[in-house]
């Protein structure tokens, strides 16, 4: 188990999601009381986005991780006003969350060139401060990901998840006959003949209990949150994790994957989620996959399955349930359209609003 840990962390480890930084604003410069004058104010720190950047760089480019603004400088006979001290700007990536340690957030990073402010440079000495200056503000902040992906594949361990992955997209996983390969998330580009790209993540494979942080708990369901929608990938046949857990159909795992999410965060539970059955060059798997399907349409009268308190506050509607083969690339095809025309649906809703607020305020302004 240790070398199969080694592995997965040399093949996963260049993904960072969130970073801690020590961020401090410069000192103000000295006035001077003789003649009155004034210091220069300490210079600012900025989190400034570009779709260049990406945390893992930040990380890489400075191990330190320590962003200190100039100082500002002394009043003198020469310059009564000393000089504001430099301003310091970090590259950040679009897509960011800047916070707190206590989770206050601070601000976010939407689109590129948008700047945030994270640490105020003190103010130079003055007449009001007896011309002593004052040090900049220190504080340490969280940068996180709000997106990783357009398409996140939620499955139980062994699902096929990294597999579906390599067969939709450019991505290389690791894959074997693990029931955990999948570390962290790994991303890939799915590529379509008009240059459209849709990014997919592999997630960390869920175990019953994530919710409460069994396995990789928390931190999975963490990467659910920062995908627009959601693809439940689940054994045709059913799997069992090991021989002290019990056999789940397909049905039941779809059913606990929708649990797990709703006790951990209702709402992720409403996100437009597809189902993709895999594995379906198993002996069998036509009549299973039948059987799936009349089960998700009354799911209600099928959940004496489950055990009581794993059974779903509202059961889960799929745009799309689309079986495949990752091992002879059946249906994969059909996979990646069906991805694309449930994206462009939700962007097209998205674009219509806009549209509508946009037409709503210059009635307003009209009127």
């Amino acid at each position: 188990m240790v070398n199969i840990s080694r592995i997965c962390f040399r093949k996963y480890g260049n993904f960072v999601d969130n970073l801690r930084l020590y961020v401090r604003g410069g000192s103000g410069g000295m006035g001077l009381p003789r003649l009155g004058g004034q210091g220069g104010n300490g210079g600012d720190v900025w989190m400034v986005a570009t779709k260049s950047m990406t945390l893992k760089r930040i990380k890489d480019k400075y191990p330190q991780k320590r962003f200190i603004g100039g100082s500002g400088g002394n009043s003198s006979v020469q310059a009564l006003k000393g000089q504001k001290g430099k301003d310091i700007e970090v590259l950040a990536p679009v897509g960011i969350t800047v916070t707190t340690d206590d989770s206050r957030i601070v601000g976010d990073l939407n689109v590129e060139g948008d700047r945030v402010m994270v640490a105020k440079g003190g103010s130079g000495g003055s007449l009001y401060s007896e011309f002593q200056p004052k040090k900049g503000q220190a504080k340490h902040i969280r940068l996180d990901l709000k997106l990783i992906a357009d398409l996140g594949l939620l499955g139980f361990p062994n699902a096929g998840k990294s597999s579906l992955l390599t067969a939709l997209s450019n991505a290389k996983p690791q894959i074997a006959s693990y029931a955990f390969t999948t570390l962290r998330p790994e991303i890939g580009k799915v590529m379509y003949p008009d240059y459209k790209q849709i990014s997919v993540a592999d997630l960390p494979g869920l175990i019953e209990g994530a919710h409460l942080n069994k396995g990789m708990g928390h931190k999975f369901l963490k990467h659910v949150e920062r995908t627009k929608q959601l693809l439940f990938v689940v054994d045709v046949c059913g799997f069992q994790l090991a021989t002290k857990t019990p056999f789940r159909s397909a049905f039941e795992a779809v059913q606990l994957l929708t649990k797990e999410l709703e006790l951990y965060k209702e709402e992720l539970a409403s996100k437009p989620a597809l189902l993709v059955v895999n594995k379906m060059d198993l002996p069998d798997a036509e009549d299973k996959l039948a059987e799936l399907k009349e089960q998700l349409q009354k799911p209600e009268e099928f959940s004496d399955l489950l055990p009581d308190d794993m059974i779903p506050n509202n059961y889960m509607t799929f745009r799309h349930v689309v079986p495949v083969s990752t091992i002879t690339g059946f249906g994969i095809d059909h996979l990646k359209t069906c991805i694309r025309l449930s994206l462009d649906e939700d962007a097209a809703m998205e674009t219509s609003a806009i549209h509508q607020n946009k037409l709503r305020a210059l009635r307003y302004q009209l009127t």
